[in-house]
């Protein structure tokens, strides 16, 4: 049976991609990008994250220069930051937080100033006058000038330390000198000693376009306005603001105030379009369980350069990325899911293109792992599953990466298919579901274990030999997806609707969405059961790794445990297990159509212990004695059987036919017709090793050659000596390279395939 190939001219058929609204609610489950604790309660937007991080790393000039961003005045800023980001900190409930404050003026003290920019800044034609002294009106001035407003200060001071130093005594002498000297380097124009009276302020009314006053001299010139906490202003060129407390306060109050006197002068409302001003609150998720260094660096007055240093590092640096921690995919692609999500959904739903995206598209194994890693749950595979399904739907979606696995399954519902009720029985309470994958890898496990059930149950038991349909689900296939229901439907009915012994969690959460059906896990009978004589555990501790496809399944979970137990085996702890368990890089049809990731995937599993490991899934099993560790289905232990070394993609094939075969015979005296090869083919090492990476069936090969003694044609590479065939297959013409053996055999050297099309022409 070939799956046909998308044409090459595409018919939009239909979409089932999220809607906007839906992506964007989607996207707000994501909270990384979310500010840190400690940024979030700065009114300044100070990036204190970044500011720690920077001096931790001994870089003073960078951690400075982030500090210069977000006041006129940083020195006496720093002297007097009330630093409402410490109370934030989330070192905070478990022991000091960290000094942010402190590391404020180590960034001042040690880092190097800022270059000047070398761009010549323009002044802006509107002129801007503030009247009054304090740290309001000294940083107001500071911010209108950086906004390159022509600036003139009003004030009763008659020079300028006496102007600075009129409510910044608090500030040590040398910061009050630094700052003096940055306002020197500033455009800024001071008329000491002035009359603050209500006269000298109307008098002004038509040499600026805006009048600032600070508040307290708002209220004694004008006692019928209303200095409140928010800010005030009128249309009349007057600007006030609320009693600022305190030095950050007096700052972001002077922020708040240039950006209305910058929407006064452009004639525009100062109430719109003000974005976020001020502390917000952050949705950021941190795990803190990591945190070790929990108390303050001690000092006698302000840190030394080493002191900082040490401080800043105990920082842990607020984030949230637990879905990243345990996820290979996201780890690979170095982004998180709300970046992903946005250039899955472009791709699909907007630029509809072919190529861009169908990597990462089909590298998730669609576990669900990040739903549960996830403090709000974001299932990044859900997304993927939904554009591998708009993609097919749409025409836009290759059948390549997920062809072979495909076509396998439906070897496994056609040529390896057996549906039958127990000997002696025409319809049967129970049937024997095992997987398409055990049957592959395991059978005589499969066998051993579905003669045990007929043994010791009661109302006998059917088998079922096919495959539950969960690849062409993660192949986006639904179509197909929803014909191999009903296939296994129909097969079922015949058996008389029987509950359903799934072999595998994969098989019977797939199972699961059939109406009507009653599933229970083989693990779940054995323990009802008892376990079979022989049966027993490892002599060693071994890891158990909890399936993807038993997530959100606590009695599956519960019941192997239950099931080791019993059998004897010691289980070592391992982070990660139960639901939060990752993908072994075979779900969602990874390890077909990315080898990369599904081999990280797979590691990222086994890092977890170097002890064996114990599985329920055969095909975790496989993928973990692939990488060389030492890995047993529970049911190997249960019925004493060892699959050995992992079959390679031919093998897995042969075991399911020889499964059904010997079935057939044994319990139904059936007898089946066997393929003979009527010329000796024997293969390489690395030819299989080849085939088994290129996904080349021993089938195709054979294919391959028989067409070549039907036809003769071949070419001879003299460079290797090696004979060339080839042969149309479905959807690739597929090449074996071969030295012909006496007596017309052949042995295979290589094999290797092209989804294209050769043609042979004339002339």
């Amino acid at each position: 049976m070939i799956i046909e190939e998308r044409n090459s001219t595409h018919v939009y058929k239909q979409l089932r991609m999220l809607s906007k609204e839906e992506l964007e609610q989607l996207e707000g489950r994501c909270v990384h990008e979310q500010p840190a604790y400690c940024v979030a309660a700065c009114p300044l937007k100070l990036d204190a994250k970044a500011l720690v991080q920077a001096v931790s790393q001994g870089d003073f000039d960078g951690a400075r220069k982030l500090y210069e961003k977000i006041a006129p005045f940083p020195h006496i800023l720093s002297a007097g930051c009330d630093a409402p980001c410490g109370a934030k900190c989330k070192l905070a409930g478990l022991g000091d937080a960290v000094e942010i404050r402190a590391l404020e003026r180590a960034a001042m003290a040690y880092g190097q100033r800022g270059k000047a920019r070398g761009i010549l800044r323009m002044k802006k034609r509107k002129t801007a006058a503030v009247f009054g002294s304090g740290l309001y009106s000294f940083f107001l001035a500071g911010e209108l000038n950086k906004k390159a407003y022509p600036v003139t200060v009003f004030c009763q001071e008659p020079d300028l330390e006496a102007y600075i130093s009129a409510e910044a005594g608090f500030a040590p002498a040398e910061a009050l000198a630094a700052d003096a000297a940055l306002l020197r380097e500033t455009d800024i124009v001071f008329r000491f000693g002035a009359g603050l009276d209500r006269d000298l302020v109307e008098a002004q009314r038509e040499k600026f376009d805006v009048l600032c006053l600070s508040p307290a001299l708002y209220s004694s010139l004008y006692p019928a306005g209303k200095a409140e906490e928010a800010l005030q202003y009128d249309r009349e060129n007057r600007l006030v603001t609320g009693r600022p407390r305190g030095v950050t306060e007096s700052a972001f109050c002077a922020k708040k105030a240039a950006l209305t006197v910058d929407r006064l002068a452009q004639n525009l409302d100062p109430g719109n379009t003000r974005g976020e001003e001020g502390p917000v609150e952050t949705r950021l998720y941190t795990d803190t369980s990591g945190a070790t260094a929990l108390t303050r660096v001690p000092c006698q007055g302000d840190y030394t350069r080493e002191e900082a240093v040490q401080e800043a590092r105990r920082c842990i640096q607020c984030r949230c990325d637990e879905c990243i921690k345990g996820c290979a995919y996201l780890q690979h692609y170095h982004k998180f899911p709300r970046v992903l999500t946005r250039e899955i959904y472009n791709n699909v739903s907007i630029i509809m293109g072919d190529h861009m995206m169908n990597k990462p598209i089909n590298a998730c194994s669609l576990c669900g792992q990040c739903s549960v890693t996830c403090p709000n749950g974001y299932d990044m595979g859900e997304i993927c599953h939904l554009a591998r399904q708009n993609m097919v739907a749409t025409d836009k979606m290759p059948l390549a990466p997920h062809e072979f696995a495909l076509m396998d399954m439906l070897f496994s519902n056609n040529e390896a298919f057996l549906c039958r009720p127990q000997p002696g029985y025409e319809a049967c309470k129970y049937v024997f579901f095992p997987g398409c994958q055990a049957a592959a890898i395991a059978p005589e496990t499969v066998k051993a274990a579905y003669l045990d059930l007929c043994r010791r149950l009661d109302g006998g038991v059917a088998l079922l030999l096919g495959c539950c349909g969960a690849i062409c689900d993660w192949a986006g296939r639904y179509e197909l997806a929803g014909q191999t229901k009903d296939f296994l439907d129909r097969e079922l009915a015949k058996l008389g609707d029987p509950v359903v012994i799934a072999g595998c969690p994969s098989c019977k959460k797939q199972l699961s969405g059939h109406e009507g059906l009653e599933i229970v896990g083989i693990w779940d009978v054995l323990l009802h059961l008892g376990l079979p004589e022989g049966a027993h555990g490892l002599e060693r501790p071994a890891a158990l790794h909890d399936s993807c496809g038993a997530r959100g399944d606590a009695g599956t979970q519960e019941a192997i445990r239950s099931l080791a137990k019993a059998l004897g085996v010691e289980l070592v702890d391992t982070p990660y297990s139960g639901d939060r368990s990752p993908c072994c890089g075979y779900g969602g049809l990874t390890a077909y159509a990315n080898r990369e990731v599904a081999g990280e995937m797979t590691a990222k599993c086994l890092e977890r212990s170097d002890a064996a490991y114990i599985s329920y899934c055969m095909a975790c099993r496989d993928r973990f004695a692939r990488q060389g560790r030492e890995s047993r289905h529970i049911l190997e232990l249960v019925y004493g059987t060892d699959a050995g070394a992992p079959p390679d993609i031919s093998q897995k094939r042969y075991n399911r036919l020889t499964l059904k075969k010997e079935l057939l015979w044994e319990l139904w005296q059936e007898e089946t017709k066997e393929m003979k090869l009527d010329f000796d083919l024997r293969f390489t090492k690395e030819a299989l090793r080849l085939m088994d990476e290129r996904m080349i069936l021993k089938d195709d090969v054979i294919a391959v050659l028989e067409e070549q003694r039907q036809t003769g044609e071949a070419i001879y590479d003299a460079d290797s000596g090696l004979t060339i065939a080839r042969r149309r297959i479905g959807n690739a013409t597929f090449w074996v390279k071969y030295t012909p053996l006496e007596g017309g055999g052949y042995l295979v050297h290589s094999a290797y395939s092209h989804r294209m099309q050769v043609e042979r022409r004339q002339g």
